[in-house]
């Protein structure tokens, strides 16, 4: 080799290496890349399991929410005591009387008055009595009233309606034909105290049309 080939290959600089290529990630690519199946499936089943239990709640508090109940008032208690008796009943759901029936023809002579049977006995509710009312429309068309009518709870005997006929006319009652009704109503007995005196009023002892007639 010669000097001047040494000198060559001496100071000759190195090759240098091929650069190296650097990967670079999409950061955006990444951030919307579109989830795995694992995780599709795991949120669905998650949203699913979320929404049954809230509809296991609320058919849960739907079904046991308690229901109240209303009162029910104690029964009216008939006993028929013939087969002309029939049993009371209401012109209306909002009737506070229970219509009574004749079981036998008679008549309520003029200026007069007669005891209709019913042939029926009852059993009020406890706390209550019935009280025989008279029925508009007789009342109204042709002057008859009905008189001592209290039914005490403790009564079991048969069941009498006392017609007043204040016409001039004969009343020709037919078998069947409504004669009064039954009002049952509540009663109070209060024990009975003696005093000396008693609470002044306003009113005090004024009766018979003392506070006016209009």
């Amino acid at each position: 080799m010669t000097s001047e080939s040494t000198s060559a290959a001496i100071t000759s600089p190195p090759t240098s290496p091929p650069a190296k290529r650097v990967k670079t990630t999409d950061t955006t690519t990444t951030s919307t890349t579109e989830p795995s199946s694992a995780t599709t499936a795991a949120t669905t089943t998650t949203a699913t399991m979320a929404s049954t239990e809230n509809a296991g709640t609320n058919s849960g508090t739907t079904t046991t929410v308690p229901v109240p109940k209303l009162d029910q008032s104690p029964p009216l208690l008939i006993k028929k005591l013939s087969e002309k008796a029939r049993l009371p009943t209401r012109g209306s759901a909002f009737a506070a009387g229970y219509d009574l029936y004749a079981a036998k023809a008679t008549t309520v002579p003029a200026r007069g008055k007669v005891l209709v049977d019913t042939d029926i006995s009852i059993a009020v509710p406890a706390g209550t009595y019935g009280r025989i009312a008279p029925r508009s429309g007789l009342a109204a068309k042709h002057f008859i009233d009905t008189g001592a009518g209290v039914i005490d709870a403790d009564y079991r005997g048969p069941v009498k309606v006392l017609l007043f006929n204040h016409s001039e006319a004969d009343f020709a009652v037919a078998e069947g034909d409504r004669v009064a009704q039954l009002v049952v109503e509540r009663i109070y007995t209060p024990e009975v105290v003696e005093v000396a005196e008693l609470e002044e009023s306003v009113r005090g002892a004024g009766g018979f049309g003392s506070t006016g007639t209009n």
